[in-house]
C-alpha cells in the first residue's frame, strides 16, 4: 500500500493499483526520441510484467495494517530512494509476498518474471538499507536473494526459443531498467513527490545514447517530464485510492472498517513535456 498524508488523515494506494498505473505509464512509452524497450516478440512479456509486478500484495492490502505510531502500514514519499524501515515489519511475510510476485506470472510468461525477479532482488539489495534488517533475519534475506537469482536461472532456461533469442543480459537488463522507470515514476506520482528527482536508470534513444529522464513536480497533480518519452504530447492517467481519516486510525479494527467503507475516488495525474 501506498500512504499520502493529507490534513484530515491518509490517502491509501494498493500497490496493485500502483502497477496498473506503471503499466499504463508503459503502454504510452515510445516516439521518435525513445524507441521501444525490447523487440516485437519480447515487448509484450515486458509490457506484462511492469503491469503484474506487484499482484502479490493483493490479499495483503486487502487486510491492511497499522504501525505502532497507529499509521497505516504503507510505503510513503520518505521512502523514495531506499527501502528502509525494516524492523517495523515481518520480513518473513515479507519476503514470501515478494517472491510470490514472481510466481503469479511464473507458469504462463517466465520472461515477464524474470523481469519481476531482477525488481525484487534490486530492491532488496542496492536499494535497501540493510541496516534496518534485525541480525537474525539477515540469513533469511540472503537466503532469498539467492534463491532468486537461481530462479532467474530457472525461468531463463524454460523459455520457449522465440524469447530465449532475447533474453541476453543486455537485453533482459534494458527490460528491468524499463520497468524500474515506469514503477519509479508510478510511485513518485502516487506519493505526490514534491521536488525534481531523476528517474530510475538511464534509457537509450533513438541514437542509442543513454537519457536520464527526470520527473518535476508542477502544479497539483502535474508533473514534468524531461526528455519526453511518450507517445502524445500529453499523457493523463488516474489512479483509485481510500480516504481514510486519522481518527479511524485509533485501532486496527476500527482502521479495517474504515478503510472498507471508503468509497474508491480517482486521483488525477497529469504528465506533460518541458
Amino acid at each position: 500500500m501506498i500512504r499520502i498524508q493529507t490534513p484530515e488523515g491518509y490517502l491509501l494506494v494498493g500497490h496493485q493499483e500502483h502497477a496498473r498505473l506503471a503499466g499504463r505509464f508503459a503502454a504510452r512509452w515510445g516516439n521518435a526520441l525513445f524507441p521501444p524497450p525490447a523487440p516485437p516478440a519480447a515487448l509484450p512479456e515486458v509490457l506484462l510484467a511492469v503491469f503484474h509486478h506487484d499482484d502479490a500484495w493483493a490479499g495483503r492490502d486487502a487486510t491492511p495494517f497499522l504501525t505502532r505510531e497507529n499509521r497505516p502500514s504503507a510505503f510513503t514519499r520518505e521512502l523514495v530512494g531506499t527501502y528502509s524501515a525494516f524492523e517495523e515489519i515481518d520480513l518473513a511475510d515479507y519476503l514470501a509476498v515478494r517472491g510470490a510476485a514472481t510466481e503469479a506470472v511464473a507458469a504462463a510468461h517466465p520472461y515477464a518474471a524474470i523481469l519481476i525477479s531482477m525488481h525484487t532482488v534490486n530492491l532488496l539489495t542496492e536499494q535497501a538499507d540493510l541496516s534496518t534488517i534485525k541480525p537474525a533475519d539477515r540469513p533469511l534475506h540472503a537466503a532469498f536473494i539467492e534463491g532468486q537469482l537461481r530462479r532467474q536461472k530457472e525461468l531463463a532456461a524454460a523459455l520457449p526459443p522465440e524469447l530465449a533469442a532475447h533474453a541476453t543480459p543486455e537485453q533482459l537488463q534494458r527490460a528491468f531498467e524499463f520497468l524500474q522507470f515506469c514503477d519509479n515514476l508510478s510511485l513518485l506520482t502516487c506519493v505526490r513527490y514534491e521536488s525534481a528527482r531523476p528517474l530510475r536508470h538511464t534509457h537509450l534513444d533513438a541514437a542509442g545514447a543513454r537519457r536520464a529522464i527526470t520527473c518535476t513536480p508542477m502544479a497539483a497533480e502535474t508533473y514534468r517530464i524531461d526528455p519526453w518519452p511518450f507517445d502524445a504530447p500529453t499523457a493523463d492517467f488516474a489512479v483509485p485510492a481510500r480516504r481514510v481519516p486519522a481518527a479511524a486510525c485509533a485501532d486496527l479494527t476500527a482502521f479495517r472498517a474504515a478503510y472498507s467503507a471508503a468509497p474508491v475516488e480517482q486521483l488525477p495525474i497529469h504528465l506533460v513535456p518541458a
